[in-house]
This record gives C-alpha cells, structure tokens and sequence, in this order.
C-alpha cells in the first residue's frame, strides 16, 4: 500500500509540473476576449471615465491575456430600436467563429440593449452590468450568466449637499437633456427630491437647446444653482460628446454648478457626496476576474456603489464664497491653492531662524555694545577721578617747589616796591629809576600770575577742549614747576628742544599733557633721589620726525627697573615705590593714547628713558 501511494503522488506531481509548464503556452496562445460595450459612444461623459478604469484595472488584476474589445451603441440616443438590428446583425457576424469570454455593459442605456437582445446574440456569454442605476436594472430578466455591479444615486441627498453649503439656495436648474435615459432620470429626480418642494423651486431644461441653456445660465437670479444630471441630446436634436458642454457652461454660468459623479469632479462641479469612478471600477474589474477565471455570473452578488465622503473643489469654493464651516463633515478638498507657508514651510522655518539667530546676535551685541559703552564711561569718570587725585598728590609732592616758584616773583615784588619807595622819598625823586622798578614788578607779577594759571589749569578737576600746543612751551612750564625739587635732589637738567621749522606740535589738552610730563619728571626725580649715589641727570629732548612724529623723551641715571618688569610698570596698581599706589604710569599711558599717542619705556647705560609719541599738528 505504501508503495502504491508514493507511486500516485509522484504521477500527481508530474502531471501538476505538465500542466503548470502547458498553462502559459496556452493562454499566450488564446488570449480571453472581453467586450466593453458603451452607452452612447467612447467619449460621454461620465461612462468614458468609467471604461478607461476599468480597462486600467483588467490590465492590472488579470493573470490572462485578453484581447480587450470596445464597440459603442449609438442608437441609444434615441428612443427608436429599429436601428438596433443592423448592429445585432453586425455583432453577430463578428463573433461568430469565436464567441466572446465576457461582455461588459457600460451605462444603463448598454445594459438594456443587452438584456433586449441576449437570446438571440449573447445567450451563452458570460454578462456584467456596471455604471448602472440598480433602478435601471431588469432584475427579473437576469440570468445565470449575469452579474451586476450596480450605483445608488441618492439624489435627495445630492441636493440636499447644495442646501448646506449655500443655504441661501431657492432656484435649482436641472440640466437634463431629451434623450430616453434622461427622460427616466428627470422623472426619477422629480420624485426623489419632492420633500424639498416646498423649499427649493425646480427647473428643467430639456426643452432647450443647449445655446439657450448658456443664455439663461448666465443670467439666473441670485440664490440659483445649477445641478448638472446629463446632457446628451438637447431640444434641437444635437448630440453632446465628452466634457465639452458642461465646460461651456461653466465659462458662462453665473451661479455654482454641482453634480453626484466623480467624472465631472476637477474643473467645473463644486463637488460634494460623490460616486468614485475608481470604486466601481475596481468591484467591476474584480467581477470580471472571477467570472473569466470560471466562477458562475449568478452567484456572484456586490452591494450598490454608493457615495463617498465628500469632496470638494477650493477653486469654485472660492469662486462662490463657500466657506469650509459650512462643509459637511469628513470632507475633502481638493486643489486647494497652497499657502505661502504650505509652499515654503522649511524655506520659511529656515530664513526665520536664520533672521531669529540674526537678531539674537545682534540684539546681544547692542547690549553688548552699550554694556561696554556704560563700562567705558565709568571707566573714564573713574580715571577721571584718579588722574584728578593723581594731579592733587603731585600738587602735594610739589608744593615746596610751588612755594619756590611763587615766592620769587613775589620777593622780586616786594624789592623792588621797597626801592621804588626809597627813590621817592629823595628831596628830588629819582623817577626813572621808579619807573624801573615798577615795570620789574610788572613783570615778576606776570611771571606769578602765569606759574598760578598753570597750576590752575593742570590741577583742576575740568579739561580744558583740545587745541593745538607747543609742545616745547608745555614742557617748559612743567620744569618751572619742578625746578624746586631738581635742585633739592641735586640734579642736573639737560634739555634739547626741536626749534624753528621743526619745533614740535600737537593738538591735545594742555592739562591732561601736564600731567603726563610732570609725573614722568617727578618719576625721575624720586628715582634719582639723596639715596642713589653716582651722578643725578635728568634729560629732556624733543624731536620731530616722520616715523614717530612729536616724540618726546625723558631719561634718567637712575638705577633702572629689571628689564623683564620694564612692561609692567604700565599696569595698574604696579608700583616699585615703597609708598606708590600705582596708577600714575597707568593714568599717563591713558591719557597719552586718548591722544592717539604712545608711551613706552626702555633701559638705558644709567636708567630708565620714557619715550612719548603724539601725531604732529600744523
């Protein structure tokens, strides 16, 4: 027994590898015929979009070739059936040697002709009604070779999408033309939308031609709309293919036009509950698959195709100013122009970071910049205040040479008053030798005057606006000032001043340049003081030159400063004095470079020579 059966299944397996290898070269051979037979013609609206579907899904479903055929019953525009028995005659001969695998009625209008005609020309081949209102199915006269994929057109809600959205709505125009299956459908709509008799006034229009339709289209009342049913014979007996009158009427129409078909969705409808073009055509395609592949028509049962979630066109939303709240719910839309941001999100995303970042950084550095600008001001009234003590310290330093200074012009005063009295006092005044002695204290009153104006000026708080300075001069007035404590300290002064063409000028505030020299003079003084031993020279000299422009120079013998501190004495509160706090060098380095100058120092055979550079002035 065991043997028996492994002998069966091998003979199983190989006829099941001969038929699998015998299968393709048959059905390459006789590929299956399909017949589509349409309505009216190829390119009615919306059957057209109907059969292109469903070729397009054939294609793609179908594990067989098939010879797809497409024939056109034209005399379905018109109510006599005569015609039909030459095109029976014809379809007859054509399918006499090789009868047709499956039939494919597209249209009510297809539908009847078939079933009209079905004994005596398609008994045997299998049958499927699509694209068919169920009310336009004689489903008393199907037979087992008949299937049907039907539509529900729901035309009370149809119209009811039109009150939603523009509830204004009074008027609706029905275009419909004169052929039978519009005849059907004028009364078929009539009777499904009588619950809104009372609220809507319905108006036909297969008793025009489709010129006067255009003409009343474009002058309707406010508050009309336009329902488009069918148009594919008017009044005057021309037939309408494609999708050409309803583009004609949407160019003239003046109010929105809406249908139930997804065919004429894209362009022309406002759009609302729909019938997809793809869901019948997908349900009629897979029929089709299963009635070629053997399954019998007659037991095969789909539901009605019915309307879909609506969908609306932006485009005639905005046309007729319907807003989106009045929409019903789950709708769709469609064409809806793309806002600025829906177009360049991340373009935009991108700039506004960029121009947030921008402005970040920029507002950071305004606040950066005025922090440093706040600083800077308190920066200054700070050395303001330190030059301003600086300037009183040295006062106090030089107050013995002040003293000095002044008293000499006073005691010359004082001189020769005393010998201008006894001159008078002669039996005969001598009053030349009186007019002597009072210009003598003329001039020793000016000198006094002038040593106390200088004090005045450099030992005030207030600086004086910058102006063109002698640098000479200035320097001149500094040593006066100082002659006390060089003599004091036993020193020597050399100076060399630039003269002539080439005496050296610069634009500054007297004041603030005083102080400059009279703390580097007074630097040098202490730096030469009773303690140091070797000989006490001080020197001045000025030049002028293009590299340097006024360069001024003071130098010392005293001990000098360790040449790898020789840059830190310019720091604040950096001092090699025992008492010193510091901030003079720091203070005059300040101010030499408020003047857009340099001060630097550098080691010498016998001390240490201050270098100043300032721009020259005319």
């Amino acid at each position: 027994m065991t043997r028996v059966r492994r002998i069966c299944s091998a003979a199983a397996i190989i006829c099941c590898v001969m038929l699998s290898l015998a299968c393709p070269s048959a059905l390459a051979a006789e590929p299956k015929q399909v017949m589509l037979l349409h309505s009216f013609g190829r390119d009615f609206k919306p059957w057209s979009e109907y059969a292109k579907f469903i070729r397009t899904e054939l294609n793609r479903q179908t594990r067989w070739p098939l010879d797809i055929i497409e024939h056109s019953l034209v005399t379905a525009r018109a109510g006599d059936e005569d015609p039909e028995v030459p095109f029976v005659e014809y379809l007859r001969a054509m399918f006499a040697k090789r009868p047709l695998d499956l039939i494919v009625s597209i249209g009510a209008p297809a539908a009847a002709f078939v079933q009209r005609h079905r004994q005596q020309l398609f008994a045997s081949t299998p049958m499927v009604f699509t694209a068919v209102d169920q009310r336009r199915v004689q489903y008393s006269n199907l037979t087992a070779n008949d299937a049907v994929v039907p539509l529900w057109i729901n035309y009370l809600s149809a119209i009811e999408n039109i009150l939603q959205v523009l509830p204004d709505t009074k008027d609706v125009i029905v275009v419909v033309g004169t052929s039978p299956i519009e005849k059907f459908w004028k009364e078929a709509i009539g009777k499904d939308v009588e619950p809104l008799a009372n609220r809507i006034k319905f108006s036909w229009t297969d008793d025009l031609s489709f010129e006067a339709l255009l003409k009343r289209a474009s002058a309707l009342p406010p508050h009309s709309a336009i329902f488009w049913e069918l148009m594919i014979v008017d009044a005057a007996g021309v037939v309408h293919e494609g999708g050409t009158p309803l583009t004609r009427l949407h160019a003239v129409a003046n109010a929105p036009i809406f249908s139930y078909d997804e065919a004429f969705f894209g362009r022309e409808i406002v759009g609302g509950p729909l019938l997809l073009t793809a869901d019948t055509s997908k349900q009629t395609a897979a029929v089709a698959i299963r009635i070629l592949g053997g399954e019998k028509p007659g037991e095969i049962r789909t539901p009605p195709v019915q309307f879909a979630s609506p969908m609306f066109d932006w485009r005639e939303m905005q046309r007729w100013g319907i807003s989106e709240s009045r929409l019903p719910p789950g709708s769709k839309i469609y064409f809806r122009d793309p806002s600025l941001w829906e177009r360049y999100r991340w373009q935009i995303v991108l700039i506004a970071s960029v121009i947030l970042i921008q402005a970040a950084l920029i507002i950071g550095l305004l606040y950066e910049h005025r922090r440093r600008r706040m600083a800077e001001v308190v920066s200054l009234q700070r050395m303001a205040e330190l030059a301003h003590l600086n300037r009183l310290a040295t006062a106090g330093e030089l107050s013995a040479s002040i003293a000095h200074e002044v008293k000499q012009p006073v005691t010359a005063m004082v001189a020769q008053s005393s010998a201008a009295l006894r001159w008078l006092s002669q039996n005969t005044p001598n009053l030349s030798e009186v007019r002597a002695a009072l210009e003598k204290i003329s001039v020793a009153g000016n000198r006094a005057a002038q040593i106390v104006d200088n004090l005045r000026s450099m030992f005030r708080k207030e600086t004086d606006a910058r102006r063109p300075l002698n640098v000479n001069n200035l320097i001149r007035n500094v040593l006066v000032l100082t002659t006390h404590e060089l003599q004091k300290n036993d020193i020597s002064l050399q100076t060399a001043f630039s003269e002539g063409a080439a005496e050296p000028k610069t634009l500054g505030d007297q004041a603030q340049l005083e102080q400059v020299f009279l703390n580097l003079v007074m630097n040098a003084t202490e730096a030469m003081s009773a303690s140091h031993s070797g000989p006490r020279i001080l020197q001045v000299k000025t030049s002028v030159s293009e590299a340097d422009g006024v360069l001024i120079t003071i130098a010392d013998s005293g001990p000098g400063i360790d040449g790898k501190n020789i840059d830190k004495i310019f720091d604040a509160f950096y001092t090699t004095k025992p008492a010193g706090m510091g901030m003079g060098l720091s203070i005059c380095r300040s101010i030499v470079e408020s003047h857009g100058g340099r001060l630097w120092a550098s080691r010498s055979d016998r001390g240490l020579i201050f270098h100043v550079a300032f721009p020259v002035s005319d």
